[in-house]
């Protein structure tokens, strides 16, 4: 004898729709995990911008907490908690502050390469001396050329990695400077 079996009628609101809203175990983990993440960038921010962050007290906190912290258990213990706060507070003007203080460190970044480029070429040729008087006429040429003449003296037979002479500290100081206030 066999038996058949009654298929179950799906139900006007069909289960598709319902898990649609709810987010899956993954993604929740997903989520937890990036806001753990943002928590390790706030951490790692300088004491006045985390002072300038908008955070509620306990979360500053559990911040400040994590950072006295020297177990790693007790550190990603700490995390787990700095994370569940965050997940009761708007993450964006927190993420806006990490942002800015990354922008910024790739700026300073960029400047200091700047500096050590126009450094290295005029120590090795009087044609950049030249263009660096001609982009920038405010400087004073003959510092410059006495601090571009002595850093060569100094530097002498040393790798560029290597020289660390008084003048050619100076000229680094004195293009930086001059880069900074235009």
């Amino acid at each position: 004898m066999s038996r058949s079996r009654k298929r179950k009628q799906p139900s006007p609101a069909s289960p598709e729709d319902a898990n649609s809203a709810v987010p899956s175990k993954t993604e929740l983990k997903k989520q937890a995990h990036a806001l753990q993440q943002l928590g390790i960038e706030l951490t790692r921010l300088p004491t006045e911008f985390r002072r300038r962050a908008p955070m509620e007290e306990d979360l500053r906190e559990a911040i400040e907490h994590y950072l006295k912290i020297r177990s790693h258990e007790a550190r990603r213990r700490q995390m787990q908690l700095i994370g569940k706060l965050l997940r009761g507070v708007d993450p964006a003007p927190l993420q806006a502050i990490v942002d800015t203080f990354g922008a910024g460190r790739a700026l300073d970044a960029e400047r200091l390469h700047e500096v050590e480029r126009w450094r290295n070429e005029m120590i090795a040729d009087d044609e950049a001396i030249t263009r660096w008087m001609s982009d920038h006429p405010a400087t004073d040429a003959q510092r410059l050329r006495n601090l571009v003449r002595n850093a060569r003296r100094e530097g002498a037979g040393t790798d560029v990695e290597r020289r660390q002479p008084k003048s050619y500290r100076e000229l680094f100081r004195m293009i930086s400077q001059m880069l900074q206030d235009p």
